[in-house]
């Protein structure tokens, strides 16, 4: 693309008015707004001489460029597909109409495409010369930036996208369990207490429940650092090195804080401090723990490699 002067090159060398079959012009003030959206079948288009009319008044929205091709033709193999993936990636900014000149000699003669692939845009109704032959991937988005200033500076700056491509509402969720949706409501009014009795029903009626289970860890967490003093509970643990409620209270504040290793790495550090006759409930704190992460973090991992080497 050569002229900046939109069609001027092939104003008289491609006659396009046989093809044309426009509507009455649209009164003062209706016409379409430079930016207006169109709904189309596909970015790409299979264009024939009696559907051409509707892709000159497409142009008049959205730039349209024409792909002459043959099925005989092997440069058009290989620049059909360049042409469609660059269509694709500017989202409905261009449209693509492909023409078989040997099913369509009438626009092949309009265009009088004496060599193929031969690539013509059509902005506003007007024929804008492109390129002729095979030519490379970053050679076509270069004529395509072109193209596309050209259209803005003749006010077609409309854009396309494809029927059905209309954002899709998200389908409903699923309604909660009723004892999980209690367990919900209890959380949001910070009732706690009512929360892990709601997921304790949940679990005795299924125990294999796992979303009640990790609910149920998570608002006991909750419940255990609620309106606690986090400066008072780290004194009254270091003061207490072997006070297993204070390292306890600690260690909470500290995975809610998401201080994981600190939480771990204290408890193990009392576990291992501990007789093995007072260890046990270290051990199912630290499990309790371990599930609210998830045993496929590798913190967890760790934790467990070392809590393992503790007990054997």
């Amino acid at each position: 693309m050569t002229d900046p002067t939109l069609g001027a090159s092939l104003r008289g060398a491609v006659d396009l008015s046989s093809l044309r079959n426009r509507p009455a012009p649209a009164a003062p003030g209706e016409e379409e707004p430079a930016g207006a959206g169109v709904a189309v079948p596909s970015l790409v288009l299979d264009v024939t001489d009696e559907t051409f009319p509707q892709v000159l008044e497409l142009s008049r929205t959205v730039p349209v460029v024409v792909d002459l091709w043959a099925e005989w033709c092997g440069p058009c193999k290989q620049l059909s597909p360049i042409l469609e993936k660059v269509v694709v990636e500017l989202g409905g900014r261009v449209v693509l109409a492909k023409v078989d000149v040997d099913a369509n000699p009438q626009l092949s003669q309009a265009f009088r495409a004496q060599s193929i692939p031969m690539v013509v845009a059509l902005v506003a109704g007007q024929p804008v010369p492109m390129f002729t032959g095979a030519v490379p991937e970053q050679q076509v988005r270069e004529v395509f930036a072109q193209l596309l200033q050209l259209a803005a500076q003749n006010g077609v700056t409309g854009s396309a996208a494809v029927d059905g491509d209309a954002p899709q509402e998200e389908p409903a969720e699923p309604p909660l369990p009723p004892l999980h949706a209690e367990a919900f409501a209890a959380i949001e009014e910070g009732d706690y207490a009512r929360a892990i009795t709601a997921y304790e029903k949940a679990l005795a009626e299924n125990p294999r429940d796992a979303e009640a289970r990790a609910g149920l860890g998570q608002v006991r967490l909750l419940d255990r650092v609620q309106g606690v003093d986090l400066q008072a509970a780290r004194a009254a643990a270091a003061s207490a090195p072997q006070d297993v409620a204070a390292q306890f209270t600690v260690a909470d504040l500290d995975l809610a804080g998401g201080h994981v290793e600190d939480a771990y790495g204290r408890l193990l550090d009392l576990f291992a401090q501990l007789p093995a006759d007072e260890r046990t409930p270290v051990r199912e704190r630290l499990l309790e723990l371990f599930a609210l992460v998830g045993d496929a973090d590798p913190r967890v991992i760790a934790a467990r490699g070392r809590l393992a080497s503790l007990l054997f």
